[in-house]
């Protein structure tokens, strides 16, 4: 049967629902009501062949209409063989809790208006929010009043300078305001003055940044590759973590004793890294160069990045050059790649995008790995190089 039923009227209601125009209309912020929902009807041609079936759709409309008193539009239709036939064109519904009480939501649009109406008498700028998501807020109503506390506190606290544990309001913690980053970015960013914001970073991982609140701070593991470089008063091998302004403002003998830097994606390769005077080596953090890029000082010296040859190592690689221009890369050549045939592994999930900062070789390279010239979705891990090759590739510096 290709005609309306009352199952495609609930479908067309839920969607309304989903889009939030039923809460908005039940606000009065939005022209959808009165509503009508037109029926398609039997042709002709198909009232002859079932007319069983037409009677039934007919009376099934009637009852649903007089079972949730609905208004229904009626057509007469003369019928050349059948005569006289009176048709369903239309229900009208006068309003949003008479849609919303035929799909079984009336409940959650009075607890929609009672939410709007309350948010009105302690932060009216939210309202905005409340009609851009309603359905959302819906299921946030257990915890949307403790969410307005924060917009209230953050608005008489602006860039307040303190870890997310040290706010201090009734009934919140941290991990409270942690779940729930995502939509307070959307709440601040309407409560807030735009200057204090710092759209320098966004996102649940950039949003302590983005309102002033204190992050924890980007770390850096190193160490050095020569004896003679000492990064704290001590004998004996060093492996060191230091927040990134620390290294950034290393000592002057330090600096001054290191020519090359070497940054590393594996912990091993990192641990056995064969000494090499006037040397430190870094224990990368894949495409997070943000620490690296406070020291200055690193313009001065050798740089040498040591990935797995595969997309997203030369995608990496491509990125690290937008802080250091003069980075070279180490045992990311394609001999390198040839000569360990016998290692090569799989990347689940290729890096596609023109890398701009590689070199003509490693281009070459990196166009060879995406379009599976050799086998499908080609990797080398760094660690499983041959350790002899690390050490000859180090000698050849």
């Amino acid at each position: 049967m290709k005609w309306t039923t009352t199952a495609d009227v609930k479908t067309q209601l839920e969607r309304y629902w989903k889009s939030g125009e039923l809460c908005r209309a039940a606000v009065n912020q939005s022209e959808l009501f009165p509503l009508k929902i037109s029926f398609k009807s039997p042709t002709a041609k198909v009232m002859l062949e079932t007319f069983g079936d037409m009677q039934d759709w007919v009376k099934l409309i009637m009852t649903f209409a007089n079972k949730h008193h609905l208004k229904l539009e009626k057509h007469n239709f003369n019928h050349r063989n059948l005569g006289r036939q009176q048709l369903p064109a239309a229900l009208l519904l006068e309003s949003p809790e008479q849609a919303a009480s035929l799909i079984g939501k009336r409940n959650s649009l009075q607890l929609f208006c009672k939410l709007y109406k309350q948010t009105a008498t302690r932060l009216p700028e939210l309202q905005t929010w409340l009609l851009k998501r309603p359905v959302k807020s819906i299921e946030l109503e257990s915890d949307w009043f403790r969410l307005v506390d924060l917009c209230l506190w953050i608005r008489t606290h602006p860039t307040p300078k303190i870890y997310l544990r040290q706010v201090n309001l009734a009934g919140i913690d941290s991990k409270f305001i942690e779940s729930y980053r995502q939509v307070l970015a959307e709440l601040f960013d309407l409560v807030l003055p735009a200057y204090i914001i710092n759209d320098d970073f966004s996102g649940v991982a950039g949003f302590a940044s983005r309102y002033g609140f204190l992050d924890k701070p980007l770390m850096l593991r190193l160490r050095p590759l020569d004896t003679k470089i000492q990064l704290l008063h001590t004998n004996g091998p060093q492996d060191v973590v230091m927040t990134a302004p620390a290294f950034g403002r290393l000592a002057q003998t330090v600096q001054s004793q290191t020519k090359r830097v070497f940054i590393v994606e594996n912990e091993i390769n990192y641990l056995v890294f064969p000494p090499l005077p006037n040397a430190l080596i870094i224990f990368g953090s894949g495409y997070g160069f943000e620490a690296l890029s406070q020291a200055k000082w690193l313009h001065g010296c050798e740089l040498y990045y040591w990935g797995d040859m595969d997309t997203h190592g030369f995608a990496i690689l491509d990125q690290l050059r937008k802080h250091f221009p003069h980075v070279k890369s180490l045992l990311m050549d394609r001999q390198t790649l040839i000569e360990h045939q016998y290692a090569w592994g799989y990347e689940s999930k290729q890096e596609q995008r023109d890398l701009s900062r590689l070199t003509a070789e490693e281009a070459e390279l990196y166009d060879d790995l995406r379009s599976n010239q050799w086998t499908d979705q080609l990797r080398l891990e760094q660690e499983r190089i041959a350790f002899t090759a690390v050490m000859k590739a180090v000698r050849s510096l």
